[in-house]
């Protein structure tokens, strides 16, 4: 099994603080974003993958209405949330971890956790690096939901399901994330990107082919999504939108609905820093689709030089890089053996991902980590990543 250590772990901790075995075991992945950046909640398009680090969510039903969750991650010894189901709500200090598992099983009983009739008890954990910008938080809210439904006897689909961990994220966590991290945990497979239309909200596993892999640069900027940069990006967003339903001659609900040709046309009557955040998303839905057809000929190398460019937008026009993260993608520009880089996720801090030629991988490491170091002093983590299989019941 995939991180078996670190079930093994889980297990042995589930079995010591409750004198059982858990009832069911679900895991999911994080991932990785790799082309196609705040385009989700636009109803645009995503490459994707699930990668080969995740969460694990041991449960089993309660005797009474009492809802226990560990966190094995949190301290020396993990870290205890309880409450009543009748008091499931949101966790505004202290134990802010238990909203992405507490908004879960809320959102399962549409609301109403009452309902559920009984409580369970439960330990997570895992070994996504946190604020890396590899979706920890949606892994967990995905682990959570597929073993919940598991015990209570929930049949939803995948869509239901990702749709359910997001709903956690804007009411509970406080982030309007789009559906992104949730439906790459469920859908990822081995060997495989995540190409998804979030209009349609349909998924397809596109292959990579043998000659390439992903690496992981995690600068050491703090990664965090809820202090509002996320927000106002995405209110940027939706304001340009509805400024091109007002001039374009087609509908237009959404930014994916606007080309670039039209926004150089049209762009007059927004604000400069609006018209600049509007441009990102709707350059990154042309390159998603732009590096399909490359990859349907094997132009691997063209793909990655769209990884530059976006980069270069979210640099650029949508700000949402930092120092930290482009002092990786301008080194790797400069090595032999790296195709394509730009940061991964909100942005912000976090991480980027490298499409690199893995015979290279430990030159390649090494020279980002020199290069950072010199430029900021410390050095960044570098892992390859393998596009690996979405969320299971283990």
């Amino acid at each position: 099994m995939q991180n078996q250590e670190v079930y093994d772990e889980l297990i042995a901790k589930f079995e010591k603080l409750f004198g059982s075995k858990p009832a069911v075991v679900a895991y999911a992945p994080g991932r990785i974003e790799v082309l196609g950046n705040h385009t989700d909640y636009n109803e645009g398009f995503v490459f994707s993958a699930a990668i080969d680090k995740g969460t694990f969510f041991a449960a089993s039903p309660a005797d009474d209405d009492t809802v226990t969750l560990v966190a094995r991650d949190i301290g020396p010894d993990g870290e205890t949330y309880t409450c009543k189901l009748s008091d499931v709500k949101k966790v505004e200090s202290g134990a802010t971890w238990a909203n992405y598992p507490l908004g879960t099983f809320n959102w399962l009983f549409d609301g109403e956790p009452s309902k559920a009739g009984r409580g369970f008890k439960a330990v997570f954990g895992g070994n996504i690096p946190l604020g890396a910008g590899l979706s920890s938080s949606a892994a967990l809210e995905m682990s959570t939901v597929l073993a919940l439904s598991k015990i209570y006897g929930i049949k939803k689909d995948k869509v239901a399901l990702a749709k359910i961990g997001q709903k956690a994220e804007h009411t509970f966590a406080g982030c309007p994330c789009g559906l992104l991290d949730q439906a790459s945990s469920l859908y990822g497979k081995a060997g495989a990107l995540v190409k998804s239309d979030f209009r349609s909200c349909t998924f397809e596993n596109v292959s990579m082919g043998d000659s390439v892999a992903f690496m992981m640069v995690k600068s050491n900027a703090k990664h965090a999504l809820v202090d509002g940069a996320y927000a106002s990006r995405r209110q940027a967003c939706e304001d340009a939108a509805r400024h091109f339903a007002s001039v374009l001659r087609h509908p237009v609900t959404h930014l994916r609905d606007v080309s670039t040709a039209e926004w150089v046309l049209y762009r007059g009557g927004l604000d400069e820093t609006k018209a600049r955040r509007a441009i990102h998303p709707i350059g990154e839905d042309e390159r998603v689709l732009k590096g399909a057809e490359l990859l349907e000929k094997g132009d691997v190398a063209g793909f990655g030089a769209l990884m530059f460019d976006s980069h270069e937008s979210s640099r650029n026009w949508f700000e949402n890089s930092c120092e930290e993260l482009d002092t990786i993608v301008d080194a790797a520009k400069t090595i032999p053996g790296v195709l394509g880089a730009r940061l991964s996720g909100g942005g912000f801090g976090g991480s980027c991902c490298l499409l690199v030629r893995p015979e290279a991988a430990d030159e390649i490491s090494a020279k980002i980590k020199a290069k950072y170091k010199a430029v900021h002093g410390d050095e960044p983590t570098c892992a390859v990543i393998k596009p690996s299989e979405g969320a299971h019941l283990v």
